[in-house]
């Protein structure tokens, strides 16, 4: 049974934020239902890593409010799990999966257990049960007791999810999580993270640069532009005429004969913007 929980999970109003003195966006109005998935789109620079940032606590807003979960933001602490940008794992890794799960728990360093741990640290033993259980959660545990770097993208990343997970957090937010897999994996991590959502009630932000894997399990969208955004409905915000709107430029959505959504006509953002890691991510 999914826990009682408000209706808002994150809100924010005439919100902007500034970094060095630039200003990455303004006057974003964004409401995420409690319990819905959402996705953060739109071309690289226009700061969709630090909309993310922001509801996490990380950055601060220089001008409007934002909620996260019935607080301002930075005071969720362990109800929201956080999933960051993809890391490559070296092949070589020896460390097992299951200890990349228990990160999520209590970050311990890397160790062999004392074999009397569990008398002297009851809670350790309600801990590992409950990685297991996320481990079983995401479908992982073929490979979970594996090292880590001898499994593929897509398993590593289900393992990633699980330790966002385990903390039982009433919000999951994820950068990239889809980002360096192949199509097969794409579509298999998306199903997974809208399943999760669906059985444990909770709500989901995600950052994508493809908007196709996760579009049949949306429930909204907010689009970044240079300064602004969009947000509303998938079906209401990814059309010609919405994005025409936001950029300020002729803008065409197509649909391909697969299904596929097409963006023809955004705009790339100035050289300057480009650095993913400085709040930036693809577009659809």
């Amino acid at each position: 049974m999914p826990p009682a929980r408000s209706d808002t999970a994150v809100r924010f109003t005439d919100a902007a934020v500034q970094v060095g003195g630039r200003t990455i966006w303004s006057d974003v109005n964004l409401t995420v239902a409690s319990g819905d998935f959402m996705a953060v789109l739109g071309p690289n620079g226009v700061g969709k890593s630090t909309l993310i940032k922001a509801v996490l606590g990380l950055i601060g807003l220089s001008a409007g409010t934002l909620t996260v979960l019935g607080r301002p933001a930075g005071q969720s602490g362990k109800e929201i799990g956080y999933l960051p940008q993809r890391r490559n794992f070296d092949a070589g890794l020896r460390v097992r999966g299951t200890d990349i799960v228990s990160l999520g728990s209590d970050g311990e360093r890397w160790g062999t257990p004392l074999p009397w741990g569990d008398r002297l640290f009851p809670g350790r033993r309600t801990a590992r049960a409950r990685v297991r259980e996320v481990i079983d959660l995401v479908g992982a545990s073929a490979y979970a007791d594996r090292p880590i770097g001898e499994i593929s993208g897509g398993e590593q990343q289900r393992l990633l999810i699980a330790q966002a997970l385990v903390r039982r957090p009433s919000l999951l937010v994820l950068d990239e999580p889809l980002d360096s897999l192949d199509l097969p994996s794409q579509a298999s991590v998306a199903s997974l993270i809208s399943t999760i959502r669906r059985e444990q009630g909770m709500t989901v932000m995600l950052v994508a640069h493809d908007v196709n894997p996760i579009f049949p399990y949306l429930d909204c969208v907010a689009y970044l532009a240079a300064g602004g955004a969009v947000c509303g409905p998938p079906e209401e915000v990814i059309t010609s005429q919405t994005l025409t709107a936001l950029y300020r430029t002729p803008i065409e959505v197509l649909r391909a004969s697969d299904g596929r959504l097409v963006v023809v006509g955004e705009p790339e953002p100035p050289a300057r913007h480009a650095d993913r890691h400085a709040g930036a991510a693809g577009h659809p």
